[in-house]
């Protein structure tokens, strides 16, 4: 099974311990790409430090609605002078992570739609895929992407949306993000959702080191999850293991151009 993990935080202190035997780990496992997305500014110049010892290491860089009270208005001016300073270079791959999250009461909406059209206009700006976290917010991403129109779409990241949803991204050039939250029985909707949705528009991720699958409950998810992530999505999917995975990489790679 060859995978690619469209969306992992290697870069955060969970794996300062075992950072390269994790990755050992994958390769072996046949996890042969992976994305690392940057959050905030602080953390971009330990992503690009990762990502640029290991030539199957990808680099997104954004700012994820999460830490809206950590961002400030030069943030935004500095992510445009990084993604204009590493242009052309093969391991920068996309914008994020960056969107909108209304599952947080006590970010300001107002402040998180800003933020967000700035970034969309950045990877309008250099032609680069999104990479985008949406919680409880569809209808207003779907809404901005329609105005902006990336000529290379992206990834809705951890998508958990109606079929509907699913379609409009589809529409709009955006792959869906599958990833541990479908292993779980009690996602009932979104295993409704799963067996609709085409192969040719889905990408795996683990999210990693969040959003661990039932079978690692309460354990650090690690790309090392990500083939056996692989054989539950595709059991919900109707599909083979085997499909699935080979469905995802292609996607993943006709995305990022690689």
């Amino acid at each position: 099974m060859r995978l690619v993990d469209t969306h992992t935080h290697l870069d955060f202190p969970d794996f300062d311990a075992d950072r390269s035997e994790v990755l050992g780990q994958a390769r072996r496992a046949g996890v042969e790409r992976m994305v690392v997305l940057g959050v905030y500014q602080d953390n971009w110049q330990r992503v690009w430090e990762l990502v640029k010892s290991d030539p199957q290491l990808y680099a997104a860089f954004g700012l994820h609605p999460v830490y809206l009270e950590q961002h400030r208005p030069e943030h935004l001016l500095a992510l445009g002078d990084w993604l204009s300073r590493l242009r052309g270079d093969r391991q920068l791959c996309a914008v994020g992570e960056f969107g909108l999250d209304y599952y947080v009461a006590e970010l300001d909406r107002e402040r998180q739609q800003a933020l967000f059209e700035a970034q969309l206009q950045l990877a309008v700006d250099f032609d680069l895929p999104a990479l985008l976290h949406v919680r409880r917010s569809h209808a207003d991403v779907i809404a901005r992407l329609k105005r902006f129109k990336l000529a290379r779409g992206g990834i809705v990241h951890a998508f958990a949306g109606s079929y509907e949803e699913a379609r409009e991204y589809r529409r709009l050039g955006f792959r869906l993000g599958l990833g541990g939250a479908a292993t779980w029985p009690q996602a009932l909707r979104l295993r409704k959702v799963l067996p609709r949705l085409g192969l040719d528009g889905v990408v795996l991720e683990t999210d990693s080191p969040d959003m661990a699958p039932a079978m690692y409950a309460g354990v650090r998810n690690s790309p090392v999850h990500l083939p056996q992530i692989a054989v539950a999505l595709a059991e919900v999917m109707g599909v083979a293991p085997q499909v699935l995975a080979e469905a995802s990489t292609r996607n993943a790679c006709e995305l990022f151009g690689w």
